[in-house]
């Protein structure tokens, strides 16, 4: 088993096979207090010393079958954090188990846990908890062996306050008067299914949910729920799509968890409840595609899961094939290509980021001394997406491709897996076909930066149209603009619309006159589709039309989703006759902001955030 380098716990000495967590959050330290028991399966001979990881915690008392147990706190390492040796009582045997249990308490600074104050949140009297463990964060909100490389079940017990709900990734198991406190609910879940420990998943607020399927339910606060009940009410229909491409789905119940407008990220797999931004809620099911992308991890990701971080692409690059597959049944072959052209103009914005050199623009980079969250970018879903794409036009199709994807999936389901096992089992499976497959330079796809060797042909056919129209208005004179009409777009998907006005935005200059026939003509600020707004906005400030800079900035501060507050904040401080406007409203609203993009926007405008 290769070593994972974000962890400290050896998975070649014994793996975590049961988590047994009892919680109690206090709003009021912004800490959890309480204890894991962890069944530990020994690996080896005369094992003795336990090591789990843990960071920024404070370790009360460790127990080991029920006798106290000696423990030490390695040194602290920049992103690992710190290792907890565990003394076992005595020697144990391969194949033996030992329950160990650690009593402890998180830090209010606890990197898996964001404790929202009221006012960030669309209700605005209640505090919220979310947490988000991965990648290797799971450490910050109990002691455990935080790698992807082990899998185990678990039951979970969580106090809050009884004016407050409690959702986990697990299955819901009841729940009862604290017996401690009448004031606090004590929340049962129990996750039968074995997962790895960045899926722990934990929430805690002013949650309401509405059934939207026989297995499905969304989750949010009631200023959202039932447009998110709208939102996502095909749920159920992209989840049969997915059993039918690639067999049964294991987890029980797909509920799906808005967050508040300061969510910062687009969504989370987290297995029984995926998380999700406001953002998506466009009123016109557009943007739920994220959801379909979410739903493909349940079975990439979630039941077949990359051994380390170095083998993100494994979750990642199938879970965008399988969501452009759903895609392809539900909208047709067209729409997959065009998403992929999209997919294919990302991956070429996180090249030129990084830069074409940079070893994390390989597909399976080392991560060595790296922190993988800075290791994170668009490269292991679209460099893994084009490579798989590049396999199927080689091996005979999507439906061929399709059949190794499942049974890739059904021999692998329950375990963690590297590159190599994934190659091995390609050539076992296509064993006719190994003269195609020695042909594919596995060097240049996989162990060298930048773009990948070979750029799949992808149908363009829904592409074109947008691209005829903007060099239409990218060429257009002032005297030209009565050339265009309304019905220009009338043919036009949000998508297409949201990559019409991608190439606009590549453009250096577009004059103001230009943006404000735009509006007359097709009348985007009306637009609740958050991606197309975003564009629309970012364009319009950039043009210099000045109308649209208020919209901009509400825009940027009413949601605190990083993909479009920050450049939306930089745009409007970018136009100088506005950048003290773009200071003043930020220090207005930094309050409600997630600390991480208050943090990084107050950089981007270079403001101190005493002022």
């Amino acid at each position: 088993m290769s070593a994972d380098p974000t962890s400290f716990a050896s998975a070649a000495k014994c793996v975590s096979k049961h988590l047994n967590l009892n919680l109690h959050v206090d709003f009021e330290n912004h800490v959890i207090r309480g204890s894991v028991e962890i069944t530990v399966e020994v690996l080896e001979d005369r094992f003795s010393t336990l090591t789990l990881d843990t960071r920024d915690m404070k370790v009360v008392s460790v127990s080991a079958n029920g006798q106290a147990a000696c423990f030490t706190m390695g040194p602290k390492h920049a992103f690992k954090g710190t290792p907890l040796d565990i003394t076992l009582p005595s020697d144990l045997s391969r194949g033996q188990h030992v329950i160990v249990s650690v009593a402890y308490e998180t830090s209010p600074g606890a990197p898996a846990l964001q404790w929202l104050s009221p006012e960030q949140t669309a209700g605005k009297k209640h505090p919220y908890l979310f947490s988000q463990c991965q990648a290797h964060h799971c450490r910050s909100m109990m002691p455990c062996q935080d790698s992807p490389s082990i899998k185990h079940t678990y039951h979970a017990q969580v106090s809050v306050p009884k004016e407050l709900v409690a959702a986990m990734s697990a299955l819901r198991d009841g729940q009862e008067v604290d017996p401690q406190d009448s004031h606090r609910t004590i929340y049962r879940f129990r996750q039968p299914v074995p997962m790895p420990s960045y899926l722990m998943a934990l929430v805690v607020g002013c949650l309401e949910s509405r059934k939207i399927g026989p297995r499905t339910a969304v989750w949010s606060e009631k200023e959202f729920v039932d447009r998110a009940a709208h939102e996502f009410s095909e749920t159920e229909k992209m989840l049969q799509t997915a059993e039918d491409l690639v067999g049964p789905y294991v987890w029980g119940q797909y509920d799906i968890l808005v967050l508040p407008p300061s969510f910062p990220y687009g969504g989370m797999e987290n297995p029984c409840l995926t998380f999700a931004t406001p953002t998506l809620l466009a009123g016109d099911k557009s943007l739920s595609n994220v959801i379909a992308h979410e739903i493909s991890h349940s079975w990439t990701g979630n039941l077949v899961t990359n051994k380390t971080w170095e083998h993100f692409w494994l979750n990642e690059g199938h879970t965008v094939y399988l969501e452009r597959m759903i895609g392809r049944r539900l909208e047709g072959e067209a729409f997959r290509q065009f998403k992929a052209l999209g997919g294919w103009k990302d991956l070429q914005d996180s090249v030129s980021t990084f830069g074409a050199e940079n070893p994390l623009t390989n597909l399976v980079p080392t991560l060595q001394d790296v922190d993988p969250d800075e290791a994170f970018s668009s490269v292991p879903y679209e460099k893994g997406f084009a490579l798989l794409y590049h396999l199927e036009e080689l091996l005979g199709g999507p439906e061929v491709f399709m059949g190794f994807v499942k049974s890739y999936i059904q021999l692998f389901a329950y375990s963690s897996v590297t590159t190599d096992q994934w190659k091995d089992f390609l050539f076992s499976y296509f064993q006719d076909k190994v003269d195609v497959l020695n042909k594919v330079d596995w060097n240049a796809w996989m162990f060298t930066p930048g773009m990948p060797p070979v750029k799949p042909k992808y149908d363009t056919s829904l592409a074109d149209a947008c691209l005829a129209l903007s060099l239409r208005w990218i060429r257009a004179k002032e005297e030209d603009l009565g050339s265009f009409s309304e019905s220009d777009i009338k043919m036009f998907s949000s998508h297409q619309l949201i990559h019409f006005l991608s190439l606009l935005l590549q453009e250096e200059v577009f004059p103001a006159s230009h943006v404000k026939k735009m509006q007359e003509l097709y009348d985007f600020n009306s637009c609740m589709n958050s991606e197309i707004r975003f564009r629309w906005l970012r364009l319009c400030v950039r043009s210099r039309w000045e109308e649209a800079v208020p919209l901009a900035l509400k825009m940027a501060s009413e949601q605190g989703r990083m993909k479009f507050t920050r450049p939306l904040f930089r745009e409007v401080f970018n136009f100088a006759k506005y950048r003290e406007e773009a200071v003043r409203v930020f220090l207005a609203h930094r309050v409600t902001m997630h600390p991480v993009t208050s943090g990084l926007v107050s950089k981007d405008m270079k403001v101190s955030v005493d002022q």
